[in-house]
Order: structure tokens, then sequence, then C-alpha cells
């Protein structure tokens, strides 16, 4: 009896199966460096300037690790947006219609202790600095900032940082360790700003002239100025008054 031989058929390079894709290899692969919209930095921009939130928004959604939430035009609207959205990083101006940067930050915290905040403005006194700081605000930056700087503060004050840079950091040690104007007194330097007399001033506050007298005495004492019209440029300057 004959022996009936076996043949195998290999299938043709047609029939075979396809060789699976690797992940590199897939259509609409995802970029190395991009990350899932989710895992990237949520960030709330709050100014009222246009042109300053535009450029800002542009600068951080080409960030492969950062994403814009939302827009905001002053403080009131920032609080509301940070409630809805509640960002991992907002990033505010200190001067704004409506509820300014402190105030603004002051809800926020009120909200959630933990909220990051980040001041970008051009003020750069040592009493806005200070009263940012004091209200619970991560970092304070000027607007003349680079912006690799800008968003490397961002992620450090995303990662829990406190980000001041050096010299602005000077400004609020010598703010800390320096005397203190009393809330009086900065009443009483306010009115000084608007030109008012002692006599004027002691009406406007239901204290008497005398007192008034003693208030400028002892601010030009701790301010270290010699005039009124000193102590205003220095008050202003310092961020204690705002004209």
């Amino acid at each position: 009896m004959k022996s009936v031989q076996k043949t195998t058929t290999r299938p043709s390079s047609r029939d075979r199966a396809p060789k699976p894709q690797s992940e590199s290899d897939r259509p609409g692969r995802r970029s190395a460096t991009a990350l899932p919209k989710r895992s990237r930095i949520r960030v709330l921009i709050a100014d009222d300037h246009t042109v300053v939130r535009e450029g800002l928004v542009s600068l951080i959604q080409r960030k492969p690790d950062m994403t814009v939430i939302g827009e905001a035009k002053d403080g009131r609207e920032a609080v509301d947006l940070w409630k809805q959205h509640r960002p991992d990083v907002t990033l505010l101006d200190l001067r704004m219609p409506e509820l300014d940067g402190v105030s603004a930050i002051k809800e926020i915290r009120d909200q959630d202790e933990h909220a990051r905040i980040l001041v970008l403005t051009t003020f750069d006194g040592d009493e806005d600095i200070f009263r940012a700081i004091q209200a619970g605000a991560k970092g304070y930056l000027l607007k003349d900032v680079p912006r690799e700087a800008l968003m490397d503060s961002i992620r450090r004050v995303n990662a829990g940082e406190t980000c001041v840079p050096v010299h602005l950091a000077a400004k609020l040690a010598e703010r800390v360790s320096g005397e203190t104007l009393s809330s009086r007194e900065v009443d009483v330097l306010k009115l000084m700003a608007q030109g008012k007399s002692n006599k004027e001033i002691g009406a406007a506050l239901f204290i008497s002239e005398g007192t008034v007298k003693s208030h400028v005495k002892a601010i030009f004492a701790k301010m270290n100025v010699i005039s009124r019209t000193e102590a205003v440029a220095n008050a202003t300057r310092r961020g204690l008054i705002h004209l």
C-alpha cells in the first residue's frame, strides 16, 4: 500500500493576517509630548485688559502640559469662574474692577484654603506684595517677567511651591520688618493725598485737628519723610494708597 505524503500549503502574503500595529504605528497617535487634557495644569486667567488676557491664553495653550479653562475680566468674575471650574492655578491681576485682586484672593481662599493663586501685575510696592501674600497668594510676579519664567512659575505654584523673585522677596522682607502704619494713619494719609487740610481731615474722620497733627507726625516718622508730598508719593509707590 502506497503511503500518502501530506503536504502543507502556506498562505500567501495576501492571505496572511495583518501584523498588529504598534502604538507608534497607529494613525492618529497622540504626540509623545502631549498629555491628556485632564492631566494638564488647568489655568484660570483674570485680567481686566483684553490684550493681556489674549496674550496669556496664547502662551499657555502652546504648552503641552497646560490648558486655559477660563478667562475673567474682573475680580468678581474671577471668583465666580473659580467656583465653577476649580482650576489648578489662578493667574490673577492685582488691580481690577468690581473686586480687586487681594479681595478676590480672600474670597477664593475662603472657599478653599489650598487654592493656588499666582499674582501677575505691574505693581511692585512692598505693601502690594505684602497684602497679596498675606491674603494667600502663592506667588507674585511682574508683567515684564520672561515668558519661560512665567510658565515655570505656574508649574511651581501648581506643585505647591511659593514663587516670589528675589528682588520682590527683599521688598517683602523690608515691609515685614519695618514699622507699620495704623489703619487710622492710613485713613489720614488717604485724605492727605486728596489735598485735605488737617481741619478737613479731622472733620471727615470725626477727630480733633490736634489728633490729626499727631497722626501726621507719626506718619512722617514711620515713613522717614519730611513733607506731605513726599509722604503721598512714597505711599503711592509702596501701594499703601491707590490714587
